[in-house]
């Protein structure tokens, strides 16, 4: 399933939109931004019951 999320480049600060999978539970994985092309780590969380509980971009080089 297919859900929309928001947030804001860690680098560059441009607005980010992007569709993330949440059939699959948790995930970790990278994608670049739109405008810098910048890689931004994404760490999606979903709960038992498959619902999206958070999204973080962070940089590539933050904990």
């Amino acid at each position: 399933m297919l859900t929309e999320v928001y947030g804001q480049c860690p680098y560059c600060g441009s607005e980010l939109e992007t569709a993330v999978d949440i059939s699959g539970g948790d995930q970790d994985y990278y994608e670049d931004c739109q405008t810098c092309c910048a890689p931004i780590h994404m760490q999606v969380h979903v709960n038992m019951e498959g619902e999206l509980l958070s999204v973080e971009l962070k940089r590539e080089d933050d904990p």
